[in-house]
């Protein structure tokens, strides 16, 4: 991001939200880094300096300020970066790539070599790797040190830091005191026993649509939806436990209880929510952008603030997606639950209604067809579904944000069963590809009022690349979840989903992903067909 002073200091003066996680300040009279919105007295002009991140500002010898806390800003601008490179390596960097593994395994995984990684995340960001995970580390450590009671050998621990030693002089480096002297200095009335964490997002937040859509597809026994709160059981390498996320009490945050059991897994686990609610999203500016177009205003202003859904697990999520290629989303939820129960690792918490972690990848590949056709899967999307298993499992495959979206999408449609509805569906949500766009989508083309797949994407052009934002909007405008048309995803051509809403006509749609709230699926196949088609028609 190219920082202008003048613009900056205007945010500054202003204290616009919509700059909170975009820019930070350094005041060079108090040696301390603030976020746009700090309640202090804003500092003079010429006593400021600005930069794009925190790893930033702390590489310029500015240490965090205690007011407004610059490690709860929102979305890390780091992944703003427009070079792939760098921001997928800042995003695996946060979710702690580099407490586990080396810059060379890192490097790896983008098809580059260590220098390389070195010199692209250095232009891009203005810092290293190494001191981009330093200030991730230290940032995730003064929270835990501010808002739990977690000892400090843990805190070092769970901020991913090899050694209490390192820990402790790394912290009195950069923030010129101990750990235990800022915990000392902070109420105990703050502390707690269930680690508490708060992530920001850049307003508005659509909370009670995003949860609903979470709702709507929460696997029974791993997650649950309840009182505008999302909860969830978690594995997380070799631990496992449990979260919770709602709203905090201050403006433009959500509240994250996280079990005592993942607290050394707080990076990974932090980034997996940041990514399940798109809390890095700029809605502001997506939604400038797409209001441009007449045929989205209007939806774009009732429904500010839309998030795209994303994926904790991005196997669950792609598991999900396949079962729900031919029924309701009622209906794949109930297989999803059933094939976790059989599949997934019990586990004890608090809330009787999470007692399983999702299905790994790994077990449901050395599963048979006629283990899932007793859940009342097709043998087609029983086969899928192993197929799928196998691939993420042996590794051919990663549904995670980063990697190369394309050839993953293709990748995927290489899977006998997956066509290209469904690997942009998975892109979107495990991938995080705000770029996907489904655009052979029945619902697409009945809010578009439009039937030519070529037109439609000609439309859509000028939505990117913010296309999967603008397919949330559509769906949701219609009233209703989304619907795919059939025959790409392998399907037979004579099996077909009528829905029937209760004390309503019926009405004939090919086979959906998803299907809206309080519709049954009827499935027919042959001669049948005809004579349900020719009925629904007739209304």
């Amino acid at each position: 991001m190219l920082l202008d002073h003048n613009s900056c200091y205007q945010a500054l003066v202003t204290h616009d939200q919509r700059f909170d996680g975009v820019l930070f300040v350094g005041v060079t009279t108090t040696g301390v880094y603030c976020r746009p919105i700090c309640p202090a007295r804003t500092p003079r002009r010429d006593r400021c300096r600005f930069f794009a991140n925190a790893a930033a500002a702390e590489n310029a010898g500015f240490r965090p300020c205690l007011r407004c806390r610059p490690e709860l800003a929102p979305g890390a601008a780091v992944v703003d970066s427009a070079n792939r490179i760098a921001s997928s390596a800042a995003e695996r960097i946060e979710a702690g790539a580099l407490n586990e593994a080396g810059i060379d395994e890192l490097a790896a995984e983008f098809g580059v070599s260590s220098r390389q990684l070195r010199r692209v995340v250095k232009r891009e960001l203005g810092v290293t790797p190494t001191e981009l995970a330093q200030t991730q580390r230290l940032l995730l450590a003064k929270r835990l040190l501010t808002d739990s009671a977690l000892p400090v050998i843990e805190v070092a621990f769970a901020s991913g830091f090899s050694s209490v030693r390192q820990f402790n002089a790394l912290f009195r480096e950069r923030y010129g005191l101990s750990p235990t002297a800022l915990r000392r200095s902070q109420s105990s009335q703050t502390r707690k026993e269930v680690l508490t964490v708060e992530l920001g997002y850049r307003p508005p937040m659509a909370w009670p649509l995003l949860l609903k859509f979470l709702a709507d597809r929460a696997i029974p026994g791993v997650e649950s939806v309840e009182a505008n709160r999302y909860s969830r059981a978690v594995r997380i390498g070799q631990s496992c436990g449990w979260i919770d996320v709602e709203r905090a009490a201050r403006e433009n945050a959500l509240r994250v209880k996280v079990s005592l059991s993942l607290a050394r897994s707080l990076p990974p686990l932090l980034a997996r929510v940041k990514n399940l609610l798109d809390l890095n999203a700029h809605p502001q500016l997506i939604e400038a952008r797409l209001g441009e177009d007449e045929r989205l205003r209007e939806i774009v202003k009732r429904q500010s603030g839309m998030r795209l859904p994303g994926a904790f697990d991005g196997f669950e999520m792609a598991m999900r997606a396949v079962l729900g290629q031919q029924i309701s989303v009622a209906a794949a939820r109930t297989i999803a639950g059933r094939i976790t129960d059989a599949f997934g690792e019990p586990i004890e918490t608090p809330n009787p209604k999470l007692n399983r972690v999702s299905v790994r990848a790994a077990r449901l590949a050395q599963a048979g067809a006629a283990d899932l056709t007793r859940f009342g899967l097709t043998g087609k999307r029983a086969e899928c579904l192993i197929a799928l298993a196998r691939t993420v499992a042996e590794g051919a495959v990663r549904l995670e944000p980063g990697v190369d979206v394309e050839a993953t999408i293709e990748r995927l449609k290489q899977v006998p069963g997956i066509g290209d509805w469904t690997a942009q569906y998975i892109a979107m949500r495990a991938m995080r590809w705000p770029d996907a766009f489904l655009h052979s989508d029945l619902g697409v083309r009945k809010a578009l009022g439009e039937t030519s797949s070529k037109r439609i994407l000609e439309i859509a052009e000028s939505w990117r690349p913010w296309r999967a934002y603008a397919l949330m909007h559509l769906w949701n405008g219609l009233g209703q979840t989304p619907i795919k048309t059939g025959g790409e995803d392998g399907l037979s051509s004579s099996r077909i989903s009528a829905l029937a809403p209760d004390n309503s006509p019926r009405l004939l749609l090919p086979c959906g992903d998803v299907f809206a709230a309080g519709h049954r699926a009827i499935e027919l196949e042959g001669p049948a067909l005809e004579e349900e088609a020719e009925i629904a028609f007739k209304g």
